[in-house]
């Protein structure tokens, strides 16, 4: 990047890939039973939430693998935004009423991760804690393989059909946080646009701009050449912004400028509704080999100290900031903050975004305003002063954000306390 901070001694000149088997398009939910008969698999586990299930889509998929002679049972206690108690709860149903041979997610992100963690913790020994990543867990990697999983995203955000990340609460110390490791990421993505139809305009809107910042952030990200070389064993998911992660993510954000807005408006748009579940895969793509940064790192404190927000279109019975939505609260100053990092790379997402927005006066005001306008064109608060926060919560807000030092190793510049604060304070409100 054309002004970056970092000068290793020894360079990096490895990075690496790595993607989870995709089927996608109209239908491809209907060949799950096929699928995982190629597998061996007697006896799967389906796990979804409440929301989701009431749909009838979980069903279906478990009913349509009788005829492949695989036994299904429906799990749908996954919490929306799960937390480490509701995955402990979810890991120890699969526990009493397993064994299982392979796991299928259908939902969002959140029924995925829950999926995630019982795949891990119905496989290798521990709690859930010993794998969440430090500081807030003991960071272990699993010492045994995991069973198949096959997720089946039914919103288009989170990409945690691609990823190797699994992503909860930690309630007693109101901090999102998560666990990441190779064996994590799906064995299969069953991406069918058919299935989003029924995700109403709100969780379009929040969902699809945790797409945007997937792609803006690994487009923005360090560069895998800026960090020091790497032994083997030291390879991890997030490589930082790299060639094959570049292409994904620029074309997630050509779609989402054809297809964000309309998706919004209309939810029975297929053309519409299919453009946002490919720009939501191909984020998860590039996303899940550069990392992501700032805004996410911010979104976790944002949506673990909730105070008493509750968001058009998501569960009524309780508080949340839901996490697309979190990340993109503060995502317009951070990229104010990130832009000389690279100013090209900057000015050429907001141009494939919106291509029709025009530059004007100071350059590094171009992507932000690109944000904010396309922000209040789907009802997306305008900062963390609109979902109840203050200036007195800013110093928690930073404590949890600097938690996160493995997505802010990923950002294009160092990252101090006082640049955390400096971002959450011009983003108590953004217009």
């Amino acid at each position: 990047m054309a002004a970056s901070s970092y000068s290793p001694a020894n360079p990096e000149s490895v990075f690496t890939y790595g993607a989870p088997q995709l089927k996608f398009g109209p239908g491809a939910s209907d060949e799950i039973g096929y699928d995982l008969a190629q597998t061996g698999a007697k006896r799967v586990l389906v796990v979804t939430d409440p929301g989701v299930a009431a749909t009838g889509h979980p069903q279906r998929v478990a009913d349509q693998m009788t005829g492949f002679g695989i036994e299904a049972r429906v799990f749908d206690g996954a919490h929306v935004e799960p937390t480490d108690e509701s995955m402990r709860s979810a890991v120890d149903w699969a526990r009493e009423h397993g064994p299982w041979d392979a796991i299928v997610a259908v939902g969002g992100g959140s029924s995925i991760d829950t999926a995630k963690a019982i795949n891990l913790l119905t496989t290798n020994p521990g709690d859930l804690m010993d794998y969440v990543n430090k500081p807030v867990g003991e960071g272990k990697a699993p010492v045994n393989p995991l069973n198949p999983l096959v997720a089946v995203p039914t919103t288009t955000g989170t990409g945690a059909e691609s990823t190797t990340i699994c992503v909860l609460d930690v309630l007693s110390l109101k901090v999102k946080t998560g666990i990441s490791h190779v064996r994590l990421r799906p064995t299969l993505a069953v991406v069918d646009p058919a299935l989003t139809r029924t995700q109403p305009a709100g969780v379009t809107a929040a969902s699809g701009m945790d797409i945007l910042c997937h792609a803006l952030e690994s487009y923005t990200a360090r560069p895998y050449t800026t960090y020091e070389h790497k032994r083997p064993e030291e390879r991890v998911p997030y490589n930082g912004a790299n060639p094959i992660a570049d292409m994904w993510s620029e074309r997630a954000l050509a779609l989402l400028a054809e297809s964000f807005r309309a998706a919004v408006r209309d939810g029975e748009d297929t053309e519409a509704r299919g453009k946002m579940a490919m720009a939501a895969t191909f984020a998860g793509l590039g996303f899940g080999n550069a990392g992501v940064h700032i805004p996410h790192a911010n979104a976790y404190p944002i949506a673990g100290r909730v105070k008493d927000f509750h968001p058009k279109d998501y569960p009524a019975d309780e508080p949340m900031v839901p996490h697309g939505m979190s990340v993109a609260l503060t995502a317009p100053e951070a990229f104010r903050f990130t832009f000389d990092a690279d100013p090209e790379r900057h000015l050429r997402a907001a141009r494939l975004l919106d291509p029709r927005a025009e530059q004007t006066g100071d350059p590094a005001e171009f992507l932000p305003t690109v944000l904010t306008a396309l922000m209040r064109d789907i009802d997306i608060p305008g900062g963390i002063g609109a979902v109840g926060y203050d200036e007195g919560d800013i110093p928690d807000l930073v404590e949890g954000t600097m938690k996160q030092q493995r997505l802010l190793a990923t950002a294009p510049r160092d990252v101090t306390d006082d640049d955390v604060a400096g971002i959450y304070r011009r983003s108590l409100s953004l217009w």
